[in-house]
Formats: structure tokens, C-alpha cells, sequence
């Protein structure tokens, strides 16, 4: 178990080391979640949310990929499969 003892700066805020980051993959912008249990404050990455995870791909996705009708492009498989 990895262990280091870090200091809280003046306004409550203490910096994440750079070996727990790495370890969860924390960067800036991540979102984390502090439960406490008993007399330990714990710190985690929060689950993917899927959600999110498809809301930015498609805002980041070319405009011509969002165009395309769901149930059209199911047919045209469809269509493709079955001949």
C-alpha cells in the first residue's frame, strides 16, 4: 500500500500526489467523489457515466455522421444482410 502524508494549505485544499493520479488516471478537469467512513476521508474516480461518455462523442462527432436516421441505417443493414 501506497502511503504519503501531504499538508492542508490554508484554504482546506490539498494536492493529489502525482503517484495517486497516475494511478486513477485523475487529470485536470476530472471529476473525483470524498465519502468518509468511520475516521478516513476516501477519494475515488467516480463510475463512467455512459451517458456522458456518448453526449461527447456525438458533439465532437462531423455533422454528417448525425444526420443519418437510426432506424434508416438499420435498414440499409438489414437490407445488405438479406440481400
Amino acid at each position: 500500500m501506497l502511503e504519503i502524508e501531504m499538508k492542508v494549505g490554508p484554504k482546506g485544499q490539498v494536492v493529489i500526489p502525482q503517484a495517486f493520479r497516475k494511478a486513477l488516471k485523475i487529470f485536470p478537469r476530472s471529476e473525483v467523489i470524498f465519502k468518509i467512513e468511520g475516521d478516513k476521508l476516501i477519494l475515488e474516480k467516480p463510475r463512467g457515466d455512459t451517458i456522458k461518455i456518448f453526449s461527447k462523442i456525438a458533439k465532437s462527432a462531423p455533422l454528417f455522421t448525425r444526420r443519418i436516421h437510426p432506424h434508416e441505417a438499420h435498414e440499409e443493414e438489414l437490407e445488405e444482410r438479406l440481400g
